[in-house]
């Protein structure tokens, strides 16, 4: 297939963030995640994605299953989200369940539809495992794609870091996120943070990581609530803290249109103290909806923030 020849779809996600810095400006990006039916597909790329496009954000994501389970999926909503609505969006690209021969047709695939961004990620573990496992001729750790795709060439990178550490690494957050160095060291343009709640996380690891010397835009990635008992699944999950005020309001708010209205507000105000203290941008884990993200923009003034 023939690369994509529109200037919009070359561009890369540090350029992008050079752009926007140069002009005092936050990039604005949003995370989808590919649907697991395709009435949901169908939906999300007629209404949802078209919603989202409107407030042109500067880029857009595309997870990777666990376990690699939906890599053709990403790779074709990536590129439909690029021809169709002529945003640059970022592929998420995982070790997981592929050989080096696997991930070298994947590359070829992405750069063949003119995708130039790809996130790098050891990734999870598939649905019924509770480790990560080597595939044998794959990869063990995030630096080793991320040095894979340095070698084959042509793309930013990008990678994911922890706040309040990786669920995984029993040696300290500290520690991982000398991993997090590790993964810049070999390459990586740029840094797509864990979600978060307590900003204070996000500005100890960003400081924490200035000192190693990294200078990469680390990019504070965050979730508007839409529900208490999702909320409460998605930090266990990934180890990230729920503070106890927080987690008191949501249980005395239950699951109900208050809490979304909640989830609105405090994500602005998470939003406003970030930039206040100097975050390149905000990255925003959409859950493929569109109602929170779009409120959230408004408030802030930065919807239809990036010019035609």
């Amino acid at each position: 297939m023939a690369a994509r020849s529109e200037s919009i779809l070359m561009q890369r996600i540090r350029d992008i963030h050079a752009q926007k810095a140069a002009r005092s400006e936050p990039v604005v990006s949003f995370e989808f995640f590919p649907p697991k039916t395709e009435e949901g597909e169908r939906a999300f790329l007629s209404k949802t994605v078209p919603t989202l496009a409107a407030l042109k954000p500067d880029f857009c994501s595309v997870t990777y299953g666990a376990g690699g389970t939906t890599r053709a999926r990403t790779l074709a909503i990536v590129d439909q989200i690029q021809r169709t609505h002529r945003l640059t969006a970022l592929a998420h690209l995982t070790c997981v369940g592929s050989t080096r021969e696997q991930l070298l047709d994947i590359a070829r695939q992405a750069r063949d539809l003119g995708i130039h961004n790809i996130l790098a990620l050891r990734g999870d573990p598939p649905a019924g495992s509770q480790t990560f496992e080597r595939t044998e001729g794959g990869f063990d750790y995030a630096w080793q794609l991320v040095a894979f795709l340095r070698e084959f060439g042509g793309f930013c990178v990008g990678v994911a870091g922890f706040p309040e550490g990786h669920l995984a690494c029993t040696d300290g957050r500290e520690v991982d996120w000398q991993r997090v160095k590790a993964k810049v060291d070999q390459g990586a343009d740029f840094i797509i943070s864990q979600l978060f709640f307590d900003n204070a996380h996000y500005f100890r690891f960003r400081d924490y990581l200035t000192r190693l010397g990294v200078s990469v835009p680390v990019f504070p990635g965050i979730i508007p609530i839409l529900s208490a008992n999702q909320i409460k699944k998605f930090t266990s999950l990934c180890g990230a803290e729920l503070p106890d005020p927080l987690r008191q309001r949501l249980d005395q708010l239950g699951d109900d249109e208050a809490t979304v209205e909640f989830g609105i507000e405090y994500a602005t105000r998470q939003c406003q103290e970030l930039l206040r203290g100097g975050a390149p941008g905000l990255h925003f884990y959409t859950l493929n909806k569109a109602r929170s993200t779009t409120a959230i923009l408004n408030n802030l003034g930065l919807a239809h923030a990036k010019p035609a």
